[in-house]
């Protein structure tokens, strides 16, 4: 019989309330009997919440370390975008393990024994990363047209002195002042404006009247105070897609003085 091991994973909530990491294991455990396989129960591996674009994931660096010193012989997968969504990735994997001397199984794809079935394989693999795509576009679009529409669900979350309540069949979402933060709010910006309280004396006066922040188990910081003051939302202005993401820039002199780079 051979040793292997089984690994799951989900990248959302709504996958992981489905409880569809569960089927998959039941799934890969079901194959493993059938198989012949031998499967201790630390050798099951899951990774929930955790994105296949990345490779930084607990229970996959795990069953890489077992690889690497020479524990499997296989490993048992549901299917090849649980591996990965990128192809990129499912190839460094595939050899990866392939040079340790472990066969990936993957119980709902071809095996890749054959030229023919390891085109399929990586075709399969294409598909998933470009449907992940489509996801992430149709995401984009989606949150923009109904940031134009003034829609509030598509901002994140509510600022202090506000809680967000669901849109519901007869109602859109909306922010509902909460009168003790609100009050906390008025006081800050009046100590800043009026008082001429610095941020750090704010602090300090918020944390001396021991005034409880949002999550009621911290304690106030100069980087929420000036967050606060900064936010439009306390006059009645919102914004989205005012950031995106990009790789990090080497800082040398020249983009320096050009004060173009992202600290």
């Amino acid at each position: 019989m051979k040793a292997a091991a089984i690994y799951a994973r989900v990248s959302s909530d709504r996958q992981k309330e489905d409880q569809t990491i569960a089927s998959q294991t039941a799934a890969l455990i079901e194959h493993s009997q059938q198989q012949g396989y031998t499967v201790p129960s630390e050798w099951i591996f899951q990774d929930e919440g955790y994105s296949g674009a990345t490779l930084v994931r607990p229970g996959l660096e795990k069953v890489r370390d077992l690889a690497v010193e020479g524990q499997i012989e296989s490993l048992l997968i549901y299917s090849p975008d649980r591996l990965s969504r990128k192809h990129a990735y499912q190839v460094l994997l595939v050899e990866e393990f392939s040079r340790n001397g472990v066969e990936i199984v993957f119980i709902k794809s071809p095996q890749g024994t054959t030229p023919e079935e390891q085109l399929l394989l990586q075709f399969q693999g294409m598909i998933s990363e470009y449907e992940r795509t489509q996801i992430v576009e149709r995401t984009r679009r989606g949150k923009r047209y109904r940031a134009k529409n003034g829609t509030i669900n598509v901002l994140f979350g509510a600022p202090y002195g506000f809680r967000y309540i669901k849109k519901t069949e007869t109602s859109a979402s909306r922010y509902e002042i909460t009168k003790e933060e609100a009050e906390v709010v008025r006081k800050v910006f009046q100590l800043y404006t009026d008082g001429w309280f610095s941020i750090g004396a704010i602090v300090r006066w918020l944390n001396d009247l021991e005034i409880p922040t949002r999550k009621r188990i911290s304690r106030w910081e100069r980087s929420t105070i000036w967050a606060m003051l900064r936010n439009p939302a306390y006059m009645g202005r919102a914004c989205f897609g005012k950031t995106e993401s990009a790789p990090r820039q080497r800082v040398t002199r020249p983009v320096r003085r050009r004060g173009v780079f992202s600290p």
